[in-house]
C-alpha cells in the first residue's frame, strides 16, 4: 500500500494514476480508514480527478470519506456530470453544506445542469445572502461575463485614505474569492479605479485611494461574451477583470482561473465542431455509446447523400472510365489530396479568427495566401505524380493529366477552404461549422469532375 508520506513524493501526472488506482484497490477491499487517509493530502483537483476515474457506484463511496471543508473544494472540481450525478444521491443536508459553501459562479454553472426541479428545492434552502448572489448570476444569459463572473471580490469607496484601506482589505479578504485587487467605486458604485494590494501596500498611508488609484481600468460588462471575457485577461495578463453594468457600476469579477476554463471549453467545442462530431457543451469521452451515435449521425448522414454526387458526376464519364481503366486509379489519390489541402488551409483560418490574430487581416489577402500555397503544393506534388507514372506505368499522358488535375485540385480546395469559414463568420456563425467533412465533401465532387473533364480534353476521348 501508499502511504500518504508516499504520495506527497509523485509528481503530479504520476499522483492522479497513484491514486486513482489506490483508492479504487481501498474500496474494492472496503478499507475506508485507509482511503480516506490517502485522499487527506491529495490537492483537491488530484482528488477530483482520482474519484472521477472510479466506477460510478464507488464515487459516492469515496466522496463521502473526505472532510467537510475539503469536501466542498473537490466537489467544484467535477465535470457538471459527476456533479449532476453525486447531488442526486445526496442527503438534504449534504446539498445544503455543499452548495451553500460553493463559490457563486461555480454554483450558477451546477444549477444550469440540474433538473430545474432540483434547483428550485436547492434554492429555496439556500442562506438569504447566498440565494441573492446565484440569482444574479442566473439572471445573466449563458456563456456571458454576467453568468461566469463572481460577486465576491473586495471594493473601496475611493475616498479612503491608504491606512483605512488597508484596515478594510485586512477585514474583508478573508471572506473573498478575489483578493489580489482592490476595485475603487464613487458614491454610485460606478468603477473608478484599480489597486493591486502591492500597490496598496507601497502606497503613503495618509493618501486618498483616488490619487494613488489607476483610473485606466480594463473592464467587461455584463452582457459581453465569456470568450472575449478570457482573452482580455489574457491579453493584458490580468488575474482578473470587473464586470460592470451598463451604468458602469461594478457587479462582478472575471478571475483568470475562470477564463483558463473558458478558453479550454471554447476550443474543445470548435474542434468537436470541425470534425463534426457533436453539438457544444458535452462531455464527448463521458457521453453513452448510444448518445455518441445519435449525435455524430446527423452530420454523417448529410456527408452520405452529398457524396452521391460524386457517383452521378462519375457515371457522366462512364464512357471515358471505360475507354482509359487506368484514370479510375488515381481517383482515390486526388480525392484524398484536395480534401487534405482543404482542410488544412480550413484550420488555420478558423484558428486565427478564433484567436483573433486574422482581426486586423483582410479575407481577400487571407484566402489569395492560402491559393497561393495551395498551388506551390499542387505544383511540386503534381510534378511528383508525373514522374512515378511515367516509372511505375510508362504512360505520360495519364501522368501529366493527373499532375495537372492536382494542381487544379489543390487550388481550388485552398480557396474554399481558407474562403468558407470567413463567408460564415461574416454571416454571425461559428466558422468552426464550416468542418473538415464538410469541405472535403465539397472538394471530392469538384475534384472528381475537373479531373475527368481535363482528361476528356488532354487524352482526346
Amino acid at each position: 500500500m501508499t502511504s500518504p508520506r508516499a504520495v506527497e513524493r509523485h509528481s503530479p501526472l504520476e499522483l492522479r494514476q497513484l491514486v486513482g488506482e489506490q483508492l479504487r484497490l481501498f474500496i474494492d477491499q472496503r478499507n475506508f480508514e485507509g482511503a480516506k487517509t490517502l485522499l487527506i493530502p491529495v490537492q483537491p483537483i488530484d482528488a477530483a480527478e482520482a474519484i472521477e476515474q472510479l466506477p460510478q457506484s464507488m464515487q459516492l463511496i469515496a466522496f463521502r470519506l473526505l472532510p467537510k471543508e475539503k469536501a466542498v473544494e473537490v466537489y467544484e472540481y467535477f465535470s457538471t456530470d459527476v456533479q449532476e450525478a453525486l447531488v442526486t444521491e445526496f442527503h438534504e443536508q449534504e446539498i445544503l453544506d455543499i452548495v451553500n459553501s460553493m463559490a457563486p459562479d461555480d454554483r450558477a454553472n451546477l444549477f444550469d445542469e440540474l433538473p430545474p426541479q432540483v434547483v428550485r428545492r436547492i434554492l429555496g434552502q439556500l442562506s438569504p445572502e447566498e440565494r441573492q448572489a446565484t440569482n444574479l448570476l442566473l439572471g445573466y444569459q449563458p456563456e456571458t461575463a454576467g453568468r461566469l463572473m463572481t460577486p465576491e471580490y473586495i471594493a473601496l469607496a475611493d475616498y479612503l485614505t491608504v491606512a483605512q484601506a488597508s484596515e478594510q482589505v485586512r477585514r474583508l479578504a478573508r471572506d473573498r474569492e478575489v483578493s489580489y485587487y482592490v476595485y475603487t467605486v464613487d458614491e454610485q458604485q460606478t468603477l473608478t479605479g484599480v489597486m493591486s494590494l502591492r500597490d496598496l501596500l507601497l502606497s503613503d498611508p495618509e493618501q486618498r485611494l483616488r490619487e494613488v488609484m489607476n483610473r485606466e481600468v480594463v473592464f467587461a460588462q455584463t452582457d459581453t461574451d465569456q470568450e472575449e471575457v478570457a482573452r482580455l485577461i489574457q491579453r493584458y495578463d490580468l488575474m482578473a477583470v470587473p464586470i460592470v453594468d451598463r451604468e458602469r457600476k461594478l457587479v462582478g469579477v472575471v478571475t483568470v482561473d475562470d477564463a483558463m476554463d473558458v478558453l479550454q471549453t471554447e476550443a474543445t467545442e470548435d474542434i468537436y465542431t470541425m470534425g463534426a462530431v457533436q453539438p457544444k457543451g458535452d462531455n464527448y469521452f463521458q457521453s453513452s455509446l448510444g448518445s455518441v451515435t445519435r449525435k455524430r449521425l446527423p452530420w454523417l448522414a448529410v456527408l452520405l447523400l452529398t457524396n452521391t454526387l460524386t457517383v452521378f458526376v462519375m457515371s457522366g464519364f462512364e464512357e471515358i472510365l471505360d475507354q482509359v481503366v487506368a484514370l479510375a486509379f488515381f481517383t482515390p489519390l486526388l480525392i484524398d489530396m484536395g480534401g487534405s489541402v482543404g482542410s488544412q488551409s480550413a484550420t488555420v483560418v478558423i484558428r486565427g479568427l478564433s484567436t483573433e490574430e486574422l482581426k486586423h487581416r483582410k479575407p481577400a489577402w487571407v484566402i489569395f495566401r492560402e491559393t497561393l500555397a495551395g498551388g506551390l503544393l499542387g505544383i511540386l506534388l503534381g510534378i511528383a505524380v508525373i514522374v512515378m507514372v511515367f516509372i511505375v506505368m510508362g504512360e505520360t499522358a495519364i501522368g501529366v493529366t493527373v499532375g495537372i488535375s492536382l494542381l487544379c485540385i489543390t487550388l481550388i480546395a485552398s480557396t474554399i477552404g481558407a474562403g468558407l469559414p470567413f463567408l460564415f463568420h461574416s454571416f454571425r456563425l461559428d466558422p468552426a461549422l464550416m468542418s473538415a467533412p464538410f469541405i472535403t465533401t465539397v472538394v471530392d465532387i469538384l475534384g472528381i469532375f475537373i479531373y475527368l473533364s481535363i482528361a476528356t480534353v488532354l487524352l482526346g476521348l
